[in-house]
């Protein structure tokens, strides 16, 4: 195994000290190669250590301006961070440069969601679900956003697809219910609203929801 993917596998082992003493020497040894400084870039923002991560993903793309994984791990610095109009940049440049996984995708439609500009992430996020098939959280947040942008009956399809995916999605059963309130089917409503709170108990959403219907059914 090499010290790359030696050092990948301690992190995922939690061994950090020792990753980062391995990245550290394969820098040393190959100081013009981008991918050193992208992973000890990913160990430092896994550690939360925002400002030492920035410098090696910019290290990354001094070396090598093509390389689509500094730009990815820029974005997921920026998203940690709560700064979504530069993940968002950054997401992109990936995507530009090849980065086609479902998790990019996914990542840069939700930089669009935290700026509340819905209609925008519903793209991406429908690419997020189509590349991750099996992913109900996905799905879910690809409904929500149609349901933001008023795409009412395209989000009760989507929302329907996630209970496929996952029966016990208890925001899934809530935001049926709302459609279905729009929808003036208040029976359907309550019963979507009451599978949410069997689900889970403290969804405070749910509970006012049930409380809307029950009062609309007098």
């Amino acid at each position: 195994m090499d010290k790359n993917r030696q050092a990948i596998e301690l992190m995922k082992e939690k061994k950090y000290e020792e990753a980062a003493a391995l990245f550290s020497e394969l820098i040393e040894e190959y100081p013009e190669d981008p991918i050193g400084y992208i992973n000890f870039g990913n160990l430092l923002l896994h550690l939360n250590d925002y400002t030492r991560a920035e410098r090696f993903f910019y290290k990354a793309i001094e070396l090598n301006k093509f390389v689509g994984t500094a730009y990815y791990g820029l974005g997921n610095l920026y998203y940690e961070q709560s700064d979504y109009a530069k993940a968002q940049e950054n997401f992109q440049n990936a995507i530009e440069l090849e980065i086609k996984d479902a998790d990019v995708y996914y990542m840069l439609g939700m930089t669009f969601v935290y700026q509340e500009q819905a209609k925008l992430s519903i793209p991406y996020l429908q690419r997020a679900a189509e590349l991750a098939p099996e992913d109900p959280e996905f799905l879910f947040q690809h409904g929500l956003s149609l349901a933001q942008s008023e795409h009412i009956e395209e989000a009760e399809s989507v929302f329907n697809k996630v209970l496929e995916l996952k029966s016990e999605h208890s925001d899934a059963h809530y935001n049926l219910g709302i459609i279905d309130l729009y929808n003036d089917e208040v029976e359907k409503a309550l019963d979507h609203f009451e599978e949410a709170l069997r689900i889970q108990p403290d969804h405070v959403l749910a509970a006012n929801g049930k409380e809307n219907a029950k009062n609309l059914l007098g």
